[in-house]
């Protein structure tokens, strides 16, 4: 049988951690799991971009920060980062980055650099000053940092791309045969994803596609939530026009998660029956 999670007055754990209560009456730490989802999904026509909005510093501290954030200067460059692991470790390293930015030519920065891979390699040696500085700390307290992000966009002069960037600072870059990363709860969102989506798939399509993606994985998994931010940049216009965030209510959001749930009822029943 597995533990069964628990809280306790008189127990106590360190933040990132929670306390389990096992079938042989004693608690065990274990480490809180990242409660997030977050896709960049990379096609012909542009990108789409989308997370949740869930954060867990305990079991009773639930709460709601953007993880979604956007860098862009229009007609030279749009730069989206989108951060799961440690709150704490992903706002530090958005705050490095802005410091960078704001020091201007003086340093290099996301705001100077020449390609989006230059552009990654910044993020991932703010992730690595930060793990430098708190990495000792957090693991007196068995955190351990964890912040990982994914990079996407275009700079001025060359095509689009996409990076998923580790908690360690290594990183990969979206291919032909790869068109989009996940982070974070990614496993119910998936097979809608990689059973819909190609190159070719127009944007408007797509973006449907990964609400339907964050609907699956909110029916399967609690520990990912609204309100879910979604971006859609199209390829070479160096600006974004097209961004919304869905909350709970969201009239839209509300008629396609109920619409897909009825259609696959339905594409269900016409299934071919069994014959034993």
């Amino acid at each position: 049988m597995l533990p069964l999670c628990a809280t306790d007055p008189a127990h106590s754990a360190s933040p990132g951690v929670i306390l389990e209560f096992t079938n042989q009456g004693r608690y065990v730490a274990c480490k809180l799991r990242d409660m997030t989802y977050c896709i960049g999904v990379m096609l012909d026509q542009g990108m789409i971009f989308a997370s949740d909005s869930l954060t867990n510093a305990g079991m009773d501290n639930i709460a709601k920060f953007c993880k979604m954030t956007l860098f862009e200067r229009p007609g030279d460059r749009v730069i989206v980062l989108l951060s799961s692991g440690n709150l704490a470790g992903t706002q530090a390293v958005i705050g490095v980055l802005n410091q960078r930015c704001a020091a201007g030519d003086d340093v290099p920065n996301l705001w100077n650099a020449r390609t989006m891979f230059e552009v990654a390699m910044l993020v991932a040696d703010a992730m690595r000053d930060i793990e430098r500085r708190d990495g000792e700390y957090l693991e007196m307290s068995e955190v351990g940092f964890n912040a990982s992000f994914i990079v996407g966009g275009q700079v001025i002069g060359e095509p689009q791309r996409l990076f998923r960037i580790y908690a360690e600072g290594n990183f990969i870059e979206a291919g032909q045969d790869t068109m989009y990363f996940q982070t974070g709860e990614t496993k119910y969102g998936k097979p809608i994803i990689d059973r819909v989506i190609t190159r070719r798939t127009p944007l408007a399509d797509a973006a449907k596609c990964v609400l339907v993606s964050f609907d699956s994985t909110m029916r399967s998994n609690l520990s990912v939530g609204m309100p879910i931010d979604l971006m859609c940049y199209e390829r070479d216009s160096l600006c974004v026009q097209k961004r919304r965030r869905f909350d709970h209510g969201d009239a839209y959001f509300t008629a396609l998660s109920q619409e897909w749930g009825e259609g696959t009822r339905q594409v269900f029943r016409q299934l071919p029956e069994l014959h034993w």
